[in-house]
């Protein structure tokens, strides 16, 4: 018998708290939107925004306000200097916007700076890197490219797993890809062709009924949109390694939606209850012990590399933190609910197959 921490016949009420659950997700997805709004968008960092990043140790503790002085007149546009990793690590972070100038003269000027304008503390330049602006674009595109299709292959594997209805998902496939060419001949941007073949998605799973994978779906974007969100709140800044956050973040709540799914398509069958909505919470409260028990040890490890993983990983790992908790918290308010809304003609479907296989 597996480890539980809930008790077998613990019966919580998650679907009569939906309408709490959605205005709590609402505000936050509100209040994210709100801030890419007034920032004009994401933060992107060296690697979506092109320029020079710079990593430099000093041998004692030093002031922001003092580096950023003493690199005033180092011919360093846009420069952003903030402290990197903890207080006693003595590392600061230099970022510029500049990718006209060679990496040669960026750590000539910025060495001539701190040696003349840091009263002699000692440093050393630990890292150098620089990205084009082209390959920033390029890579951009491609990160958002990486996402779509996640959630696409996802909508369309959740629809054969789920409702056996491979053909469905041909056909969304297929309306989704005449959506997009006909985005591409209207001269759509990259990021509105995506966002845009998300929305027909979304619509096409509604449209064909595919009730499991719009409940999925809709949880992963919930999630995704939300840690953005709260990324852009925080003031941190996008690059490959929060994408690659957020990728991970799509795959942790895909398996814990998948193994709710699972559960109430298995009651469904097996006619536990005649309610959908009672189904659903049965369910839910049957996988809450091995729902607590996976989510609390991965944000056990991710807190972990939050608190000691320094700073190069500090980002990343607050973007799993933020993700496994609302992909968790999704799952059990936001994709069962949508199923509940959405999935009137599920039970008939179920009911039908049920009889087909006694019937064999």
């Amino acid at each position: 018998m597996g480890l539980q921490i809930i008790k077998p016949d613990t019966k919580i009420d998650f679907i009569g708290s939906k309408t709490k659950a959605f205005i709590i997700s609402a505000l936050l997805i509100l209040l994210g939107i709100g801030s890419l709004i007034v920032n004009g968008g994401p933060k992107y960092g060296i690697d979506f925004a092109g320029g020079i990043v710079v990593q430099v140790k000093f041998d004692n503790q030093v002031e922001v306000k003092a580096v950023k002085t003493a690199l005033k007149d180092a011919n360093l546009p846009g420069l952003v200097v903030q402290r990197f990793g903890h207080a006693d690590d003595n590392e600061i972070l230099l970022r510029t916007s500049s990718s006209e100038i060679s990496s040669s003269e960026v750590r000539a000027n910025i060495t001539a700076g701190l040696e003349s304008g840091m009263n002699g503390t000692g440093f050393e330049i630990q890292r150098l890197e620089m990205v084009g602006p082209k390959v920033g674009a390029d890579l951009r595109t491609k990160a958002l490219e990486a996402l779509f299709y996640a959630v696409l292959l996802i909508a369309i594997y959740i629809s054969g797993r789920f409702e056996q209805r491979w053909f469905a998902a041909a056909i969304m496939a297929g309306g989704l890809f005449a959506g997009i060419t006909a985005l591409q001949m209207l001269g759509m941007s990259t990021t509105v062709l995506i966002f845009g073949a998300l929305l027909i998605t979304v619509g096409l799973c509604w449209y064909l009924k595919l009730n499991y994978a719009l409940g999925a779906i809709v949880a992963l974007i919930h999630d995704v949109v939300i840690t953005v969100g709260i990324f852009s709140l925080l003031g941190k800044e996008f690059d490959l390694t929060i994408i690659a956050a957020l990728l991970t973040i799509i795959g942790y709540s895909l398996n814990d939606t998948i193994i709710v799914f699972d559960r109430i398509r298995e009651n469904m069958y097996s006619k536990i209850s005649d309610s959908l909505a009672e189904t659903i919470n049965i369910s839910i409260n049957q996988t809450l012990s091995r729902t607590i028990l996976t989510s609390g040890t991965t944000l056990l490890v991710v807190a972990a590399l939050f608190a000691l993983g320094g700073g190069v990983i500090h980002d990343f790992a607050l973007a799993l933190l933020i993700g496994v908790g609302v992909g968790t918290y999704s799952s059990i308010f936001v994709a069962s609910p949508i199923l509940l809304g959405f999935g009137a003609n599920i039970g008939e479907q179920t009911s039908n197959k049920s009889e087909e296989v006694e019937a064999a």
